[in-house]
């Protein structure tokens, strides 16, 4: 959703300035749609998680190109960025990191703390109310351990100063009150001012229920560009982040951009450059209208 006002103070993280016309526009979460910034979607903080792989803190990313660009690293001189936690799964985190985004969007930013009911937050996480009970709320609780577990550290070479954060500071249920509170770190509100931010569709994720490598892929491709892309099999295994043997993996991913192609998202072509598997993403449909189609040259 875009809603166009005058470029006065931008409060809201969602605001995207158009600056040839000195006027904004705001992208809004709903129940159809989700802001989500690029630098995430791109990097392998979301991805396939195995049964056994949940929980290991295995996951270390260098985050300093695509978050050099933040005022808080640019103001402070932080140039060596990076990215760890316990392995984020798509099923499960990432529709609590939808429902985290949500509320403080609803509930604004002037807070570290907001607190809304339980029911709101397992709406916006993607629940049913029909699929409310015990054993969703241990779910929330494990989901929210894990992404209060991803910290982000920042250096620089030229500056006596450093930070580290958690993306989640702290969260609590209370089952008494039926409560969700939620504390933020207000120097990652910045993050979502980020340039580059996507209002993810999350027709999409529903339509790819239980098929964590197509959604991967699908929030990985919906942060790219506008316009043709060319990828290779090798960038694609990377944002997987998978552990089992290539061949394996490149089957996975086949079958997940064969799901992307299903659902009416995409359409590409696969060939070869010398010994380099390649894509050509010739187009992607975000409202799944497109007749999907894959081909080999």
């Amino acid at each position: 959703m875009e809603k166009v006002q005058e470029n006065s103070e931008i409060e809201s993280p969602f605001c995207i300035i158009k600056k040839e016309s000195n006027t904004s526009y705001e992208l809004t979460p709903n129940s159809n749609k989700s802001v989500q910034p690029v630098a995430l979607l791109r990097l392998s903080v979301f991805t396939p998680v195995a049964p056994k792989e949940k929980g290991k803190r295995d996951f270390l990313i260098d985050a300093s190109e695509e978050l050099s660009s933040l005022e808080v690293a640019r103001q402070e001189g932080y140039t060596d960025i990076k990215i760890q936690g316990a392995k984020l799964s798509m099923s499960t985190d990432f529709k609590t990191w939808i429902g985290v985004i949500s509320a403080f969007s609803k509930y604004g930013y002037s807070s570290e703390k907001i607190t809304l009911p339980f029911s709101e937050f397992a709406r916006m996480c993607g629940l049913k109310p029909t699929d409310i009970n015990g054993r969703a709320r241990a779910r929330l609780h494990d989901s929210l351990f894990n992404l209060s577990s991803v910290t982000l550290s920042f250096r620089g070479k030229n500056t006596k100063k450093s930070l580290v954060t958690h993306l989640v500071q702290r969260a609590m249920l209370n089952h008494e009150t039926d409560q969700v509170e939620i504390v933020g770190d207000s120097s990652l509100w910045e993050l979502y001012r980020y340039d580059h931010k996507v209002l993810l569709g999350l027709k999409a994720l529903s339509e790819l229920s239980r098929k964590e490598a197509a959604q991967s892929l699908y929030v990985y491709l919906e942060s790219m560009p506008a316009g043709p892309l060319y990828i290779s099999m090798k960038r694609f295994r990377e944002r997987l982040a998978l552990e089992s043997q290539i061949k394996d993996q490149n089957a996975i991913i086949r079958r997940a951009l064969a799901d992307l192609v299903r659902i009416g998202y995409l359409d590409f072509t696969e060939y070869k450059k010398g010994r380099e598997i390649m894509f050509v993403i010739n187009s992607r449909s975000p409202k799944l209208q497109a007749i999907g189609r894959s081909a080999k040259k």
